[in-house]
C-alpha cells in the first residue's frame, strides 16, 4: 500500500531519512515509534507529498507520490486521511462544520449527503451529540476525536496519525488508542500511527517499527519487538520501564 524505496531527506546538512526503505501493507495498523526528533512526522509528510525526498521513491499503490504533481498529486492525497498532532480544529467553526470542511472543499455533495456523512463520522468517534459545540467547549480528548472524524469523513483508504495521544491523560490516551484500533478492524483502513508512547504502540499495533538515525532499526509484531536485541530498542523500552506486553487494550 505504501512503500519507501531508498528515500533520503536532509535539512541543513542533517539526514533525517537516510537511504530509508520501508513498506506498510494494505489494512495493516503499523506504529512508527521513536524519540522526538527522529523524523517520524517528516516521514508522514512525505507520504502525502507535503515534503519531497532529496532522492528515492515513495509509492502509494501504483503511483509514485514523489514524482506526482497537479491533479495526479491531488488524486493520491484523496486516498489519505490525516489526524494532526493538535487536532487542528478551526476555532470559529462548530465541531460539525470542522468535520464537514473536507466534504465542502473537495466534493460536490449536497447539504443532505454532507450532513449524513458528518453525522456518521461523529457517531463512529462517539461525538454524535456534540456536533453543534465549538472546539473551545470540548475537552482535549474530544478535540482529538473530532479531528479523527474529519480525517475519516471522506472514507479514505489510509489514515495517518501524528502523535494522536500527545498531551492527553493516560485514561483518555488509551480510549483514543482503542478507537484507532476499532476503526482499523471495522473498516479495514490502512493505519500508520506515529508515537513515542511504546505502551500504547504495543497495545494496538500489528507491527511496531522503531526509527533511529534516519532508518528503521527494528520492525516486528509486538512480541517480537519486545524480544528484540537491537540496542536502540532495548534503550527505548528501558526508558519507558517496559518489560512485558501490556494488557490488551480492548475496544
Amino acid at each position: 500500500m505504501i512503500r519507501f524505496n531508498h528515500v533520503t531527506k536532509q535539512f541543513d546538512g542533517r539526514k533525517v531519512l537516510d537511504d530509508f526503505s520501508f513498506e506498510v501493507a494494505q489494512g495493516e495498523l503499523l506504529v512508527l515509534a521513536g524519540p522526538s526528533g527522529t523524523g517520524k512526522s517528516v516521514l508522514l509528510k512525505h507520504c502525502v507529498g507535503l515534503l519531497r525526498p532529496d532522492s528515492g521513491e515513495i509509492w502509494v499503490g501504483g503511483a509514485d507520490i514523489a514524482q506526482a504533481g497537479g491533479k495526479a498529486l491531488e488524486k493520491i492525497r484523496s486516498r489519505f486521511g490525516y489526524l494532526f498532532q493538535n487536532g487542528a480544529l478551526l476555532g470559529w467553526m462548530s465541531v460539525f462544520e470542522n468535520v464537514a470542511l473536507p466534504l465542502r472543499e473537495k466534493t460536490r455533495l449536497g447539504d443532505g449527503e454532507i450532513a449524513a456523512r458528518v453525522n456518521a463520522a461523529l457517531q463512529k468517534v462517539g461525538l454524535e451529540n456534540d456536533g453543534e459545540k465549538m472546539p473551545s467547549e470540548i475537552s482535549g480528548g474530544m478535540q482529538k476525536r473530532a479531528g479523527l472524524a474529519r480525517a475519516i469523513v471522506r472514507e479514505p483508504e489510509i489514515v495517518l496519525y501524528d502523535e494522536p495521544t500527545s498531551g492527553l491523560d493516560p485514561v483518555t490516551a488509551r480510549s483514543i488508542e482503542r478507537l484507532i484500533k476499532t476503526l482499523n478492524q471495522q473498516t479495514g483502513v490502512t493505519s500508520v500511527v506515529v508515537t513515542h508512547d511504546l505502551q500504547g504502540a504495543l497495545s494496538i499495533g500489528d507491527r511496531i517499527a522503531l526509527l533511529s538515525a534516519g532508518r528503521i532499526v527494528e520492525c516486528a509484531p509486538p512480541a517480537g519487538f519486545l524480544a528484540s536485541s537491537a540496542p536502540e530498542v532495548r534503550r527505548f523500552l528501558d526508558a519507558q520501564f517496559i518489560k512485558e506486553l501490556p494488557t490488551p487494550n480492548h475496544p
